[in-house]
Parts: structure tokens; C-alpha cells; sequence
């Protein structure tokens, strides 16, 4: 069964257009995507990226009341 690549840090903050530093210390503060710890490194599932992306979606309709 092939397994999608996981990502590395610099993958996913490349990806997202943020700094690793932020990477690093959504990981610390378990703030960010799940993150796997694989030997001294971590790695993301992309499915699991984009998954905790679509649970921080900003939506700039109004709400009805």
C-alpha cells in the first residue's frame, strides 16, 4: 500500500508562506498540524495539513441573524 510523502518542516512552511520558526513552534505549542516525530525530525501527513486547514478557514460572509 503506498503511503502519501510526508512532509518536512521546511516543505510545510514553504507550502503554508510562513517562516519554519512558526513550524517549530506551532509543534511545541500543539497549535498547528499534527505532527510526527521521526528519529530528531518531524514530519506531516498532507492530509492531515490539509485537514487542520480547512478547520481555520476564514469566512468573511456575515452570519444571518
Amino acid at each position: 500500500m503506498p503511503r502519501e510523502k510526508l512532509l518536512t518542516v521546511d516543505e510545510l512552511a514553504e507550502l503554508l508562506g510562513v517562516p519554519r520558526c512558526t513550524v517549530y513552534r506551532w509543534s511545541s505549542d500543539r497549535t498547528g498540524p499534527p505532527a510526527y516525530r521521526v528519529g530528531r525530525f518531524l514530519r506531516y501527513r498532507p492530509a492531515e495539513v490539509e485537514s487542520w486547514l480547512n478547520s481555520r478557514r476564514h469566512d468573511e460572509r456575515p452570519v444571518p441573524a
